[in-house]
């Protein structure tokens, strides 16, 4: 069930991507197009809590939790983390709008759902009207422009990835202490204010089960492995999907990329700015600059 005062109106389904495999799903709003929202770490789909309802004014929307996320499906990584490539994710994403009757949507993600939207727009170019990806770069350049401040800021990367069962042990040790810690360390105290205990307890919720933590990391797992490989294949395939690159101006990605040049290399067309006052949970920092930006560019490409 959705938590009590959020996505009302919405109507919540669990959706068979494939054998066994279901995508916990909120489907909301009524329009001529439709939009993907795609949460990131260690979040669910409540991170749209600000946006998806505003967005269900004009828009129909859908909001789901990642394979291995929330209350979506969380099977077991295999030996090659294949199962929670970003490729198989964004398959299953793919997967929900079709049996939801929408062939063409614009998709949206923060984050890990952001690296999904950017295999999603590799994969299924015909599929994506936009995209709007926040406070990432491709997966590839990061892990190979890593330095000793990013590795800092970032340890999750490098700690998540390690060989099953250990990160899984330590990582579930303490979920309240986890959550609480990754998130509202990573804010300042304006922004604090946005993460409401019921939320934060949500979160603390989904983290508590070993299964969700496993799920968590194989998907680093497979960003490190299986998902350069695919990755390192298209680098030389021009992105033809408009992009809307958003990120916080005072986060890591932000501080240390140049965010805008970064997509510029892969992508024909770009747009974006950097968050003012804005750390790394972007769309729960500043839902409102958030709403403003993606409304216009959903606007000027419908026009275009």
């Amino acid at each position: 069930m959705a938590l009590k005062g959020y996505f009302e109106g919405f109507e919540q389904r669990s959706i068979e991507v494939e054998k066994d495999i279901f995508i916990n799903t909120f489907v909301g709003g009524s329009g001529d197009e439709a939009i993907l929202l795609l949460h990131g770490h260690p979040e669910n789909y409540l991170i749209w809590r600000d946006i998806a309802p505003e967005l269900a004014k004009h828009y129909r929307v859908v909001v789901t939790d990642l394979r291995g996320y929330g209350d979506s499906s969380k099977p077991k990584g295999l030996e090659d983390h294949s199962n929670y490539s970003k490729r198989v994710m964004a398959r299953d994403q793919v997967s929900v709008m079709e049996k939801l009757g929408i062939e063409q949507f614009h998709v949206v993600g923060h984050d890990r759902g952001a690296r999904v939207a950017h295999r999603l727009i590799l994969d299924y170019p015909e599929k994506a009207l936009t995209c709007t990806m926040m406070d990432i770069l491709p997966t590839y350049d990061m892990y190979e422009q890593t330095s000793r401040e990013f590795a800092t800021k970032y340890w999750h990367w490098f700690f998540y990835i390690q060989k099953y069962p250990f990160p899984e042990q330590a990582l579930g040790a303490d979920p309240a202490f986890f959550i609480r810690f990754n998130l509202l360390n990573k804010v300042g105290p304006e922004a604090a204010q946005r993460f409401p205990e019921e939320v934060l307890n949500e979160y603390i919720r989904c983290y508590s089960d070993p299964a969700c933590v496993h799920g968590i990391c194989e998907d680093y797992r497979a960003a490190a492995t299986i998902d350069l490989e695919h990755d390192k294949v298209d680098r030389t395939r021009p992105i033809k999907t408009p992009l809307l690159a958003l990120w916080g101006a005072n986060g890591v990605v932000g501080k240390l990329w140049d965010v805008l040049a970064g997509w510029k290399q892969f992508a024909e067309d770009v747009q974006g700015f950097g968050v003012p006052n804005c750390g790394h949970f972007v769309p729960e920092e500043k839902p409102e600059m958030c709403l403003e930006a993606m409304i216009k560019f959903f606007d000027e490409k419908r026009r275009g």
